[in-house]
């Protein structure tokens, strides 16, 4: 044990000597802050440029407008341009005059309507954005001249019809288990979070281990300690620098956040007000999944006797997280199915599956303490069988070891 935390003192000093760690844990954390205060910022603007942007939006309305062809005389054109948005509606005299202005790529024109009964228009537009509701916007419109034209065919008086139509029904809910939608945005960047950092760290510990056992350094250091404690040494200073940077983010993106609460309304809350239970299920789930991937990276590493190898022995490692990460995310919308409960209890995809189904299923808390135990004493197989597969591999050169072979070796000794 002594001489792991030797290695791990010699993994740390690499880690946070680093230039670039430094530098990128630094810029993410400026950028969480950036973000967080952005919405102050632009309101204190605002109020500086709100009669300038008044002014120029008048302006625009202004030059632009609506045409309407309507030979019968149905549409109050006063009426129609409250429902599209208090823009201009011109008359035309024919359809071919509409269609020569909304044609017309110089011209002012929005669009065009050319009504051919009160309950039926052509709707006439040059380019059509995929924002483009005008049309919706005025058959709303059409849709109150055909209640009209009911009401005074029935003698009925369009007031009471309306206020019978658009009658008010009150909504109560009582969320007696877990709000599911309004938890699912926070899940979903979690998933990515925890993702993102195992294949990051994973691929630094495979990397930092294969570089030394291509300059062949590792025969010099395996000769004063076990490769077990090199292993181990790896594992928990990749483990505690990747704490040690998210906990600086999380730090940087909540604090500034609360802050800033108010600026951020809903959007905030979706995405950053995460209740405690779920942060704590983050932290335990997500330290036991990184533990065993990199563990597994570490091993990965040592099958290989040059870097430009490693993409081959890490792939497996790589492919086996990407599995699990998208199935847990299209899992999300189906967070109490068949398929989530069972990863939740895996060791190789709980550690995303299970905080999921905390933040947003119904699970038991025997479910949570049976899926922590599993994955820790996973955690600690895993340490003990990539701790003999880098012992194995280490004083091995040539071309790169196969996982199965270096698995077969085990079963031999």
């Amino acid at each position: 044990m002594k001489k792991t935390g030797v290695i791990l003192k010699y993994e740390l000093g690499n880690y946070f000597g680093s230039k670039s760690y430094i530098i990128s844990t630094v810029l993410i954390c400026l950028l969480c802050i950036g973000i967080m205060f952005a919405p102050r910022i632009i309101d204190s603007f605002k109020g500086s440029d709100n009669d300038t942007e008044e002014s120029a939006d008048k302006n625009d309305a202004e030059d632009e407008f609506y045409l309407l062809y309507d030979p019968e005389g149905l549409v109050d054109t006063a009426v129609a341009s409250e429902y599209l948005e208090k823009t201009e509606i011109r008359k035309v005299d024919s359809l071919d005059a509409l269609k020569e202005q909304v044609g017309n790529e110089e011209s002012n024109a929005i669009a065009g309507f050319a009504i051919n009964s009160v309950s039926d228009f052509d709707y006439y537009v040059y380019n059509k954005s995929m924002y483009d509701t005008n049309s919706q916007l005025f058959a709303e419109y059409m849709s109150m001249l055909v209640k009209l034209d009911y009401c005074t065919a029935h003698n009925l008086d369009i007031e009471e019809f309306l206020g019978m139509e658009n009658a008010e029904i009150g909504i109560h809910e009582n969320i007696l288990g877990k709000d599911s939608t309004s938890n699912y945005w926070y899940c979903y960047i979690l998933v990515i979070i925890v993702f993102m950092i195992i294949i990051m760290y994973g691929v630094q510990i495979a990397t930092g281990v294969a570089n030394e056992k291509s300059n062949r350094s590792i025969e010099i250091m395996v000769t004063t300690t076990s490769s077990v404690d090199l292993l181990f040494g790896k594992v928990f200073a990749g483990t505690i620098a990747a704490l040690f940077q998210i906990g600086l983010v999380a730090v940087s993106l909540l604090g500034t956040y609360q802050i800033n609460k108010e600026y951020w309304g809903e959007a905030g809350s979706m995405f950053l007000d995460i209740p405690s239970e779920v942060l704590i299920a983050f932290a335990v789930f997500g330290l036991g999944g990184f533990l065993i991937y990199a563990f597994l990276y570490g091993a990965l590493g040592a099958l290989v006797s040059k870097i430009e190898d490693l993409n081959k022995s890490a792939g497996t490692a790589q492919m086996l997280v990407m599995i699990v990460y998208i199935v847990v995310l299209l899992q999300l919308t189906n967070i109490d199915g068949v398929v989530m409960k069972v990863c939740s209890f895996l060791p190789i995809s709980s550690y995303s599956a299970m905080f999921a189904r905390v933040a947003m299923g119904s699970v038991e808390m025997w479910e949570i303490v049976v899926s922590a135990i599993l994955l820790y004493a996973s955690v600690v197989g895993m340490g003990i069988v990539g701790g003999k597969i880098f012992r194995n591999s280490t004083l091995r050169y040539g071309n790169p070891i196969k996982l199965s072979n270096a698995l077969k070796d085990l079963k031999k000794k």
